[in-house]
Order: structure tokens, then C-alpha cells, then sequence
């Protein structure tokens, strides 16, 4: 099993920019395949990110290719989501969460573990 803590959101007007982690402990940080999700308000979970055990592979979802990179670091059991060019849409909940099999998946049932989110908030 293995814990999950975000950090890093906040207030940021439309442009900025936040860095978010996404903290791991528990058992083996580089067996998990991590991804970044997001929930508005009145809106189902989405996917924002995803990155591969080893860092070497990630995938964006549309809305924030070009302006969001993932990344992660094994030796300190964390991953980061740095956001870019912030839009008010990109207000939600952020959440992490780590998948056990070895094949990365936008599908947020697809995950076992999840953080309890950190609130992102853009404004205009």
C-alpha cells in the first residue's frame, strides 16, 4: 500500500503559474505508475496527466498539452505536475493517485491509491 499527500495549490491569477507535489510513502515509489487528476465543482473526475514507473514515458491530456509537465523524482518518492499559461478552467481539485499494474491508464476507476486533492484556483 502506499499513502499519497498533494501540496502546492492555491490562488494564482489567469497566466500564472503553480507547481504542484504529490508526496509518496509506504511501499516502493517507482513500482507505481502516477497520475494527476481534477475535479470541478457539478463535474465528473478527469484526467489531466499521467507518467510511466521509471519517468521515461507521460501523456497529457488535451486541454493541457503544451502547458502542463509532469515529472517525477524516485529518490525523493515524489511527483510533480509544474502548470503553466493558467486559464479560470483550470480551477478544480487536483488529485494524485498511483496505479499498481505496469501500464499507464487515463481512467481515474483504473487507480488504487488516491491523495486527498489540493484545491487549484485560477483567476480572471
Amino acid at each position: 500500500q502506499v499513502q499519497l499527500v498533494e501540496s502546492g495549490g492555491g490562488l494564482v491569477q489567469a497566466g500564472g503559474s503553480l507547481r504542484l507535489s504529490c508526496a509518496a510513502s509506504g511501499r516502493t515509489f517507482s513500482n507505481y505508475v502516477i497520475g494527476w487528476f481534477r475535479q470541478a465543482p457539478g463535474k465528473e473526475r478527469e484526467f489531466v496527466a499521467v507518467i510511466n514507473r521509471s519517468g521515461g514515458n507521460t501523456y497529457y491530456a488535451t486541454s493541457v498539452k503544451g502547458r502542463f509537465t509532469i515529472s517525477r523524482d524516485n529518490a525523493k518518492n515524489t511527483v510533480y505536475l509544474q502548470m503553466n499559461s493558467l486559464k479560470p478552467e483550470d480551477t478544480a481539485v487536483y488529485y494524485c493517485a498511483a496505479r499498481v499494474l505496469v501500464v499507464v491508464s487515463i481512467t481515474p476507476s483504473e487507480y488504487n491509491y488516491w491523495g486527498p486533492g489540493t484545491q487549484v484556483t485560477v483567476s480572471s
